[in-house]
């Protein structure tokens, strides 16, 4: 009967360690190699079924660079020459004498962004979120001549700043397939806060697409945007491209044409994009304005870029960018009919009420985000 006993105890404890020996085996050897760090951007593309056997397409693909909930950054441009002609009635490609003219010592200010979700289900998602911008000029050696309109002294005195409102919605319409539509609402020019300016001259812009998600490694889509983009309102197509590489080192994220990147990614926590963006608005500048027409700098500019992005800690990341700034356009147009606008284009042929110059620095930017899980 012992002997039984004092067996059996044998066996179970036998068992005990043969559970043990497949974990020791995981465990770092004894030159001390480390585990291999999970990468979680595996699980961005779990989707579940809202209901039955319903599947949606997932917003994201594999290794996208994080999307950002709030956002704080500083802007810094190198200086730069500026010169302005008098206002007046020129046709494109004119070349009046400039009737100011200086150099930018200083432009450059802060940008704060936040976009939150509101809904956020398998088959809807919609945020919402809001932007500043501001600009600020610091400028040497201005020289006016008889006609000058100021504008240097104006920018050097008052700056330039948006403050918007903007919505994502992202519809799945099956496994493959969903459209995303997105719309700003952007109140620029050169008004001081607290103070505004009437939210008549409220811009607004919008684009459409609907797109194809074949694989997890790759989106599209196709659409039309109405757009400030360069400054003065147009309407484009638009072209969505993002796409990561099988060895998930290298992708793009393309929303042409306003902007286009090659993407890096060195781990999880750390991406380089090399690429460009389009950037601008429509600015009125009040104090040269009145009640029945409206005098907006029509600012837009290309900005060749690094974007080098990494992890501080859990969900905070830091981002810096530098690139060259390519002025696209720095015009006025004056907006008669209270400003209301109207369309130019590619092929319009309105006069300008001013034609303006800018040099094209290098520039600077970096800052600090709080990004999605």
């Amino acid at each position: 009967m012992r002997s039984t006993l004092f067996l059996g105890r044998i066996l179970a404890v036998c068992g005990i360690l043969a559970t043990f020996i497949p974990l020791r085996a995981q465990e770092p050897d004894s030159l001390g190699t480390a585990e291999e760090e999970e990468d979680y951007s595996m699980y961005d593309d779990v989707v579940f079924a809202d209901s039955g056997t319903t599947r949606y397409c997932s917003p994201k693909i594999f290794d996208l660079s994080p999307q950002r909930f709030i956002s704080i950054g500083w802007d810094y441009q190198r200086p730069f020459n500026i010169t302005a002609s008098p206002i007046g009635t020129y046709a494109e490609g004119a070349e009046p004498a400039p009737a100011e003219s200086g150099r930018a010592g200083y432009t450059g200010g802060l940008r704060l962004g936040a976009n939150i979700p509101v809904i956020s289900r398998n088959s809807f998602v919609w945020q919402v979120g809001a932007s500043f911008w501001d600009i600020r000029y610091a400028f040497q050696n201005i020289e006016d001549e008889p006609g000058a309109a100021g504008l240097l002294d104006i920018l050097d005195e008052r700056g330039l700043r948006t403050i918007g409102l903007n919505t994502t919605i992202f519809k799945p319409l099956n496994e493959k397939n969903f459209i995303l539509i997105q719309a700003n609402a952007d109140l620029s020019g050169d008004y001081r806060l607290p103070q505004f300016q009437s939210l008549r001259y409220v811009r607004y812009s919008l684009a459409a697409l609907w797109g194809r998600r074949p694989s997890d490694r790759l989106m599209w889509g196709i659409g039309a945007a109405r757009t400030y983009r360069v400054g003065e309102m147009n309407y484009i197509p638009v072209v969505l491209y993002n796409y990561t590489a099988p060895s998930r080192k290298w992708g793009t994220e393309i929303l042409f044409p306003a902007r286009a990147h090659v993407r890096r990614n060195f781990s999880p926590r750390s991406i380089l994009l090399a690429g460009y963006e389009l950037e601008g608005q429509s600015y009125r500048l009040n104090t040269l304005s009145d009640e029945t027409r409206s005098l907006e700098i029509r600012r837009g500019e290309l900005r060749a870029r690094l974007d080098y992005q990494f992890q501080l800690v859990g969900f905070v990341w830091a981002s810096v960018q530098m690139g060259w700034r390519y002025n696209w356009s720095f015009n006025a147009d004056y907006l008669e009919d209270k400003g209301q606008e109207f369309f130019r284009g590619f092929f319009g042929d309105q006069p300008f009420a001013m034609l303006n110059e800018l040099g094209n620095p290098i520039y600077l930017q970096a800052g600090i985000h709080l990004v999605s899980p």
